[in-house]
């Protein structure tokens, strides 16, 4: 855990050929919230994305108040990857945040060790669906607030707002740097490995 960590936090060669443990996390969360830019920000590799522009046919169906600047949208997911050591590996998948594609959701989930749910106080309401279906597949997941200039909330705002339990970590992040990027997954990495050391413990 230590080792992974450490080696998150510093300068990573590209994959080496003795890889043979891939960790898979999924970043979810509403329309134009930073999925993409997480992604981007935080990859070894240039990310592989399916990213379309928006057009008039999506007037009515996509929802993109409180992000008037966004002209593109993701359509499948993102992919990314980050070598934590020389035989583990981490893939980071962007999921699709447009309700139209959120059935595409449920498939991302296999085999996934955790999540992130990104959220932006603009949207708020937004990031509801995201926590209910990782609620629903018993998935582990911390929720980061990206900072995208949105309503001023306190953290403990943003907790009481989505009904987080106080185990759940709510962090803050800028997903356009890559340093808060990795901030995010360190989070995570630790809170799965908490979970994961209080679950031994209570089966002995």
């Amino acid at each position: 855990m230590d080792s992974a960590t450490s080696d998150l936090t510093g300068t990573r060669p590209p994959l080496r050929s003795t890889a043979d443990n891939g960790l898979k996390i999924v970043i979810v969360g509403g329309f134009g919230v930073g999925k993409t830019t997480m992604v981007r920000s935080v990859s070894d590799i240039r990310p592989l994305n399916t990213e379309e522009t928006m057009t008039r046919a999506g007037e009515g169906v996509d929802d993109a108040d409180g992000v008037p600047s966004k002209t593109t949208t993701t359509i499948a997911f993102d992919f990314g990857r980050i070598s934590l050591n020389d035989r583990t590996v981490l893939y980071l998948f962007g999921a699709p945040g447009q309700e139209r594609f959120w059935f595409l959701w449920d498939r991302l989930f296999t085999g996934t060790l955790g999540a992130v749910v990104l959220v932006d106080t603009r949207r708020l309401v937004d990031s509801w669906y995201a926590i209910d279906r990782l609620e629903a597949h018993g998935m582990p997941f911390i929720v980061a607030r990206n900072d995208f200039g949105g309503p001023e909330y306190s953290a403990e705002d943003v907790r009481e707002a989505l009904d987080l339990p106080d185990n759940i970590p709510l962090i803050e992040c800028d997903a356009r740097s890559r340093e808060s990027s990795k901030e995010v997954l360190i989070t995570l990495v630790n809170h799965l490995y908490t979970l994961s050391s209080s679950a031994r413990e209570s089966a002995q």
